[in-house]
C-alpha cells in the first residue's frame, strides 16, 4: 500500500500523465494556463472581499451600461493586444512579424510554460477581454464616475475607428 505521504507525487505524475495524453507533446502549458485562471479568480475574489470591506453596493447595470462596456472592452484589448503603440509591453512574450491591418500588428508568441501563457494572453485581445471587462466591472463598483468616462471614451474611440472604416470603403468603392 503506497504511503501517505507520497500523495503529492502521485497527484504531480498524474497530472503529468494527464497532462501528456492531452497535449500529445505539444507545447502547450497546461499549468501556466491553470496559473493564469488561479490568478484570475484570486483577482475576483480580492475584488470580492474589498467590496464588501468598503460596503460597496453592487451596481445594477442598465443595457446602455453593458453597452458602453462592451465598447470600452473591445477598444482596450484592441489597444493592448494588437497596437503598435503598446508593442513595448508585449515585446518580452512576443516576436514582431509585421503589420496585420490598419494600426495592427501581427505578433508570433514566443517561449514555453508561463511566458507563452502570458504571450497568449497579452497578444489575443479575446483573452484580454476577459480580465479588462473584469478590470472594467471592478470600475463600476469603486469608481463609477471615472469608470464610465473611461469607458465612453473608449467607446467613442471604437465607433471612430469604425467610421474610418466605413470612409475608407466608401472611398474605395467611389475610386472603383
Amino acid at each position: 500500500m503506497p504511503s501517505p505521504d507520497d500523495a503529492p507525487g502521485r497527484l504531480r505524475r498524474n497530472l503529468e500523465e494527464e497532462g501528456e495524453a492531452y497535449t500529445g507533446g505539444e507545447d502547450h502549458p497546461l499549468g501556466a494556463y491553470a496559473g493564469a485562471m488561479g490568478v484570475y479568480v484570486a483577482s475576483i475574489a480580492a475584488l470580492a472581499a474589498a467590496a464588501r470591506v468598503a460596503r460597496r453596493e453592487l451596481p445594477d447595470p442598465s443595457p446602455w451600461d453593458v453597452l458602453l462596456c462592451a465598447g470600452a472592452t473591445h477598444r482596450l484589448s484592441r489597444l493592448v493586444a494588437k497596437d503598435p503603440v503598446t508593442s513595448p509591453l508585449r515585446a518580452p512574450f512576443a516576436r514582431y512579424r509585421g503589420i496585420e491591418g490598419p494600426a495592427e500588428l501581427a505578433e508570433d508568441v514566443r517561449g514555453s510554460g508561463a511566458r507563452k501563457a502570458v504571450g497568449e494572453l497579452v497578444t489575443c485581445p479575446f483573452c484580454t477581454g476577459m480580465w479588462i471587462s473584469t478590470g472594467i466591472a471592478a470600475g463600476m463598483v469603486f469608481a463609477p464616475r471615472a469608470t464610465r468616462l473611461a469607458a465612453a471614451t473608449l467607446t467613442a474611440l471604437a465607433c471612430s475607428d469604425l467610421l474610418h472604416f466605413a470612409r475608407v470603403r466608401m472611398q474605395r468603392t467611389t475610386e472603383e
